[in-house]
């Protein structure tokens, strides 16, 4: 599909497997998920702690830790975007995966959760685990006006604009186990929703924000 937003950047549809079969397993288990499921997925092989450095060596991340990470990876371009592993953000770890099935868990910082947020106009993908490395949403490089409130305190945690990335997202690093009202401004449309940062199963990805 195609059509002009923010920027003068056309939506582009990503194919997160190029052929190959590791590589198209890779985008099943580890692409833009849905909410956590009873269906049994393959063992993975957990890179043992003292060769943790090495595997992030071998995807480019050496020395980072996941806040580091994560905000590397949620940046590049969409050209840069590695196909050789996926990155999925989950409530409070980062977990990496290449194409051999091996994957390391990398610990979100203590208190911290990173909400991944994509408005729309009239495109959009089902997700609850954000994919830094295959997640797209429709308006890239958009100019969005994003506020974010502790609905528990009243505390306005976020409130100024923000550029979409160049894969159509927002990323917000907020405190966990909070409850969020979030609201994002487009063009004079306007989308809200509420998010919980608490427990192991809540979502890191929103992308039912339709700009109305």
């Amino acid at each position: 599909m195609s059509g002009k937003f923010a920027g003068g950047k056309s939506y582009r549809a990503r194919i997160a497997a190029t052929g190959a079969g590791s590589l198209l397993a890779l985008a099943v288990l580890a692409g833009c998920s849905t909410a956590p499921g009873p269906v049994a997925q393959p063992e993975p092989t957990v890179v043992a702690a003292e060769h943790t450095g090495q595997f992030l060596a071998e995807l480019g991340l050496e020395g980072l830790d996941a806040k580091q990470a994560i905000d590397r990876l949620d940046r590049l371009p969409q050209e840069q975007r590695p196909e050789n592993f996926t990155a999925q953000v989950q409530p409070t770890k980062l977990v990496l995966t290449d194409a051999s099935g091996r994957t390391a868990n990398l610990p979100l910082p203590e208190g911290q959760y990173y909400l991944s947020a994509a408005p729309y106009v009239d495109q959009t993908h089902s997700c609850h685990f954000h994919s830094l490395t295959t997640c797209l949403g429709q308006l890239q490089g958009a100019q969005v006006q994003v506020k974010a409130i502790n609905a528990d305190t009243g505390e306005v945690l976020v409130d100024k604009g923000m550029e979409t990335f160049d894969n159509g997202f927002i990323g917000l690093w907020v405190p966990r186990g909070i409850t969020l009202d979030l609201e994002f401004k487009y063009q004079g449309k306007t989308a809200r929703t509420t998010a919980s940062t608490a427990g192991q199963t809540s979502a890191t990805c929103l992308t039912e924000l339709q700009l109305v």
